[in-house]
């Protein structure tokens, strides 16, 4: 939590400068990596698997692309209503900043939110209440924000990066790095390639130089495309896709006590 919130202001003190930007997310996100891994070891006595190296640049790498052809797919929806323009080149140099920023607050985020907080209430409560519980308060995080609302906030916590998408990807693979690379892709597909807002926050500008206008059901509104129609139905079919994942590899941990015990320390190993 401490690596979070720190790591956050370090990089917005030097959004100003793309490339300390850059650093200071990348710093974040190793380190924050690194005091997981020292947490986990000496509070629950075991290998931190979830942040195992193996497999690492797979997971990340494909996560990533994911994320953006989601992200992607949203946009293509909403400029074929032409409520999406490009006018041309954005600000390249934004863009590099941009990738630091999201990458800090990628990395940091899914620690804490699934590797920290659902992974320990789905102990106590099975998989899908931890679900709900946890992509609920994530999505009430999210009004913090500039510009938030509660319709945002709500399409945050159903399908996106909390209660669906992102949470059902670690379920499916039990470690952090798809779900990393997907919410990466998702955030830096939506700021520093197509310059739109990221969850209400405003952002600088990106590759593209785009305006957005139009209903804020298709677009979003003042929250941003993760707020549109196209964000939750592409948010939800790619967290039923990754919830059937986990259900056929049996990550899927019960409600009741007793087989809950015993699927949750298989997963542990």
């Amino acid at each position: 939590m401490t690596v979070w919130i720190l790591g956050n202001l370090g990089t917005a003190a030097m959004k100003d400068n793309p490339w300390l930007a850059l650093v200071a997310g990348l710093l974040t996100a190793v380190v924050a990596v690194l005091v997981y891994g020292w947490v986990v070891r000496r509070t629950e006595h075991r290998a931190p698997v979830e942040v195992s190296l193996k497999g690492a640049g797979a997971g990340i790498g494909w996560g990533t692309l994911l994320g953006i052809a989601l992200f992607g797919a949203v946009i293509a929806n909403i400029a074929f209503l032409g409520d999406y323009t490009i006018n041309g080149l954005g600000t390249p140099a934004s863009a590099v900043g941009l990738l630091g920023i999201m990458t800090g607050a990628a990395v940091t985020e899914e620690l804490v939110f699934r590797g920290v907080l659902f992974r320990n209430v789905e102990r106590w409560t099975g998989t899908w209440i931890a679900l709900v519980l946890t992509g609920s308060l994530f999505g009430l995080i999210h009004l913090l924000n500039a510009n938030a609302t509660l319709g945002g906030a709500i399409a945050i916590a159903i399908a996106i990066e909390a209660g669906g998408m992102l949470t059902a990807a670690y379920i499916a693979t039990r470690k952090l790095w798809v779900p990393i690379g997907l919410h990466f892709g998702w955030n830096i597909a939506a700021s520093a390639i197509f310059s739109t807002k990221v969850s209400g926050s405003n952002t600088p500008q990106g590759l593209l130089d785009a305006t957005m206008s139009g209903p804020a059901l298709i677009t979003g509104g003042d929250f941003g495309p993760e707020s549109s129609v196209y964000a939750v139905v592409f948010g939800v079919v790619a967290t039923v896709m990754f919830m059937w994942l986990a259900h056929r590899r049996g990550h899927v941990v019960p409600v009741r006590r007793s087989a809950r015990a015993d699927v949750a320390a298989g997963l542990a190993r």
